[in-house]
């Protein structure tokens, strides 16, 4: 199984432990106190050798896998797949990330009706509680440390996609080169600034719908409610309004009094429900594209009569994904 990220996809030479090709990275396990090249022969074996991604493809419809990334050994994920009847190494893939109630089995299920007509293969990583406690693991991805300095680029949860997404690659899940990403409510806070921070080198397109907060796109205001403090330039700031973004919002979700609905004064600034924070995310992107002269590539689809529900978030979203990711790329037989 291949893991890197910078290489992730390149054919070089790559060390030999107990037969598992893994590509030379910084990898830094903080629990553990390893800090070198590689993980020692036995976390590899347990972690590499014993997780069998195939299995996600095993039957149409649902299948699911424990996995554990190697760069946080002791925090386990479940990987949850909703694979098409007609499914071929060239079906596109899509991560699905759940909000804050950590259900990704429930996101998984959305899409069991949604896949057949879509041709696409969904992944939805289950980021739990007990692994990934906090917005400071999940929707911030362990982007800054405890002093607010920037963790290595290895070590945010932001990175886990790509790593998986290259041993899907290697173990011949996929023949594709990018992927998609979907995201609600918390979710959507994952994947926008997954992308905003510059983890996008294989994600061909993105929803981000119904989030509670947004990272704005301007570098004077500090993650996580804007992108200063992490070492972001304004070169960075265009080519992420470059990208292939597409904001969806809920013309019903404008419950500001729930439960889960993030109000505290950096928040509240953002707007008063989640439906105005989504509109003011796109506004202030046109106008910081139009400051630095680049254009905005971002859009975004008001989703009428739909509240605070991932599962019809994810049927609006299904057809947006699904045409823009079998247009992205051709796969050579």
């Amino acid at each position: 199984m291949v893991v890197g990220h910078d290489e992730i996809f390149a054919a070089s030479p790559q060390p030999q432990l107990c037969g598992i090709r893994v590509v030379a990275a910084q990898l830094r396990h903080e629990e553990c106190g390893h800090a070198h090249a590689l993980c020692c022969c036995d976390v590899l074996c347990q972690h590499f050798g014993m997780t069998d991604l195939l299995e996600l493809i095993a039957r149409p419809g649902a299948n699911e896998i424990a996995y554990v990334d190697p760069q946080f050994p002791h925090r386990p994920l479940t990987l949850r797949s909703a694979r098409p009847r007609q499914f071929a190494p060239d079906t596109p893939v899509v991560f699905v990330h759940h909000g804050r109630g950590r259900n990704g089995e429930d996101y998984r299920n959305y899409w069991l009706p949604l896949v057949d007509e879509a041709d696409i293969l969904i992944i939805a990583p289950e980021f739990s509680d007990a692994s990934f406690p906090g917005s400071h693991w999940y929707n911030h991805g362990n982007l800054l440390d405890n002093a607010d300095l920037p963790n290595p680029r290895e070590a945010s949860t932001y990175a886990i996609e790509e790593r998986i997404f290259a041993a899907l690659r290697a173990e011949g899940v996929t023949r594709r080169r990018r992927y998609g990403l979907f995201g609600h409510s918390a979710g959507s806070q994952f994947v926008h600034r997954m992308l905003a921070v510059g983890y996008r080198s294989y994600v061909a397109a993105a929803v981000a719908a119904n989030a509670g907060t947004y990272s704005m796109p301007e570098i004077d205001t500090r993650f996580p409610f804007g992108l200063g403090g992490i070492g972001l330039t304004n070169d960075d700031l265009r080519e992420f309004l470059q990208f292939r973004l597409t904001v969806m919002a809920g013309t019903h979700d404008i419950d500001a009094t729930a439960e889960h609905f993030p109000k505290d004064p950096a928040s509240m600034r953002q707007g008063g429900t989640r439906f105005e924070r989504a509109h003011r995310f796109i506004a202030n992107a046109r106008a910081m594209a139009e400051r630095l002269g680049v254009h905005c590539n971002w859009t975004i689809i008001d989703v009428s009569g739909v509240a605070h529900e991932g599962d019809k978030m994810s049927a609006a979203a299904a057809p947006v994904l699904a045409a823009a990711l079998h247009a992205s790329e051709v796969i050579a037989a």
